[in-house]
Order: structure tokens, then sequence, then C-alpha cells
């Protein structure tokens, strides 16, 4: 089988690029089930509800998010409504929400989706590896099939987590810096793993967002407000081929899709 997870959704450049590109690819690839991450869907922080359910309308599976999911106060029942939206895992239990998530593909087949958070140069949470392998040992007994979000900032506690969860789960996909990374591959006990997927949104800025308001941070030290950047909307991804008896990654592959002028695209 088929899975798609889509890199972070970056405010409306990201939005238009995921509504005219996604029906593509699924079809293009023959994609069973697909997984999307949409903390910075809301102006580059955030998500509402109503682009949740505009997100979902499009053909998603499950949503995935990270530090920036509490950015908008009206999403905070929301996460308690809808099981296809997770938020870190490792958070207190207390918050709303969830971090795992079992959904069946059209074929009827389970597939469990995680999200967790990394501590490094990260809001501090609770350990992301304990928690992964607790949740893991319980989901083995509904589904081989299981893909994780990482949301981490480093590039070393993404690949320990890799190693830590070989040959237990279908894929660990890193989500967060929004720059993709040349790192994809199976691990020897059959993990597909990639340190970074990337964005989907706008690359003609800084990570997503217009470059004067990032330049004046880096250069005066003083903080401004960050505006999402327009131009050159891409969308990045990742393809997962998976056994679906063992839960086996078979191959990965990354994909980066540009924005096409003309074509059909988000109302909002």
């Amino acid at each position: 089988m088929r899975i798609l997870f889509v890199g972070d959704i970056v405010g409306k450049p990201g939005r238009r690029v995921l509504c005219q590109q996604l029906p593509r690819l699924q079809e293009r690839l023959g994609i069973d089930f697909t997984i999307v991450n949409v903390e910075n869907t809301a102006g580059g922080f955030g998500l509402t509800p109503r682009l949740a359910r505009q997100v979902l309308s499009w053909g998603v599976d499950v949503m995935t998010s990270g530090n920036h999911i509490w950015d908008k106060s009206q999403i905070l029942d929301f996460l308690d409504q809808e099981p296809r939206l997770l938020r870190p895992g490792n958070y207190p239990p207390e918050l709303p929400g969830r971090g795992c998530t079992v959904q069946q593909t059209r074929q009827g087949i389970s597939v469990a989706v995680l999200n967790a958070q990394g501590r490094v140069f990260m809001p501090l949470t609770d350990c992301p590896f304990r928690w992964v392998r607790r949740e893991v040992q319980r989901l083995r007994q509904q589904t081989p099939l299981i893909i994780l979000d990482f949301h981490a900032e480093a590039t070393s506690e993404k690949l320990a987590m890799g190693w830590h969860l070989d040959g237990l789960v279908s894929a660990v996909v890193g989500t967060h810096t929004h720059v993709p990374t040349a790192d994809a591959s199976v691990l020897p006990l059959g993990t597909a793993y990639l340190t970074d997927v990337g964005m989907t949104g706008a690359y003609r800025g800084v990570i997503g967002m217009q470059a004067e308001g990032a330049l004046q941070r880096m250069t005066t030290g003083v903080s401004a407000r960050l505006k999402v950047a327009t131009g050159d909307a891409r969308l990045a991804g990742v393809t997962l081929e998976l056994d679906p008896e063992s839960g086996k990654a078979l191959a990965i592959e990354p994909l980066l899709v540009r924005y096409a002028e003309g074509g059909p695209e988000a109302s909002a």
C-alpha cells in the first residue's frame, strides 16, 4: 500500500498548492492514505476549525501538528472533537486532544498515526522516546502499519528516534524545520526514515515567511511581526510503500511539486 505524507502547510500559499496538487498526486501515485501536518495552516501560526474541516474535505485522512497547534485558542475544543486531528502526545495529558489515532483506508486497512514533539531547542515536554514506545506497543495490537510524525528541531534527535523505533513502526517522518532533507532511507529492520519532509508553502522567503521580518529579527535581535511569504509555492511530501501484512517499509520517496498557475485552488 502507498501512503502520502505532506509537510507543514504554511498559510494560504500552502493551502492553495495542497488543494490543487493533492488530488492529482493521489490519483497519479495510487495513494491509499494521506497524512498532512497542519500546525502552520492559519496565517503561518496554528489552525482554526474551519481550516481543519477544509483540509479534510480535500481528501486528507489524518492531520498532525506540533508546537504551533496551541496558537489559535479556537482550536482547543476542536482537538477533543475531531479524532483525525492530532497534537504531540508527549504534552501533558490534561491538555485537549490526542497524540495518536487509528483510521482506515478506503479498502478497510487500519493505519495508526502518532504525533510526538522533540525536546532539543523546543518547548519542554515529556520524553518523546518513552511516550512513543509505550504507544507503539499498544498500537501494534491493532495494526502493524504505524507512522510517526516526529516534530523536532535537532537532526540528531530525529535520527535517534528513527533508530529507536527501527522495526517497530513503518515510518518515522520528521517535520518542523520546513527544509526538505536528502536522507530518505529504509533502516535495517524495515522502518522508513526522513529527517524532515519540508514545508508546503511559499519558498520565496524564509521557511514560509517574508524575508524582511526574519532579517530584522536576525540582524537586530528585535522581534518583528512575521508575515506569510508569497511566490514559488510548492508541496513537499514523501511517499511510503508499505507491506500491509508486516508493516515494514518497502520504499520511501520524497517529492516536491510546484503550484501551477491557472489551476484549481483553495477558496480561502
